[in-house]
């Protein structure tokens, strides 16, 4: 699967950069099928290719927000060699509907 998609990468660039709003769309969500790793991306930058928004982690409640490279999250595989997923029925949520 592919985790970043030319659908994918203009509606990032249509969305833009959120440093002002308070209230962040969340545009794609990726998961660690194997583990309890959820990531909830914000922005993309295409020259970079680079993501930034957040991942949380089953159990924890501390939200940490970084930016993800998109090779990285590609290359990652889990014991059983599976790769992270886009959750292909996300549909597009407020961080407040997240983490409240």
């Amino acid at each position: 699967m592919r985790l970043m998609t030319k659908k994918l990468e203009r509606r990032f660039a249509e969305v833009g950069s959120q440093e002002n709003v308070d209230d962040l769309i969340i545009v794609a969500k990726f998961v660690n099928p194997c583990g309890q790793e959820t990531w909830y991306l914000t922005q993309y930058d295409p020259k970079r290719q680079v993501f930034f928004g957040f991942v949380l982690v089953e159990d924890d409640c501390n939200v940490q927000w970084s930016e993800f490279s998109l090779k990285e999250l590609e290359s990652f595989k889990c014991p059983l060699g599976v790769p992270i997923e886009r959750d292909l029925d996300w549909t597009e949520q407020r961080v407040s509907s997240v983490i409240g």
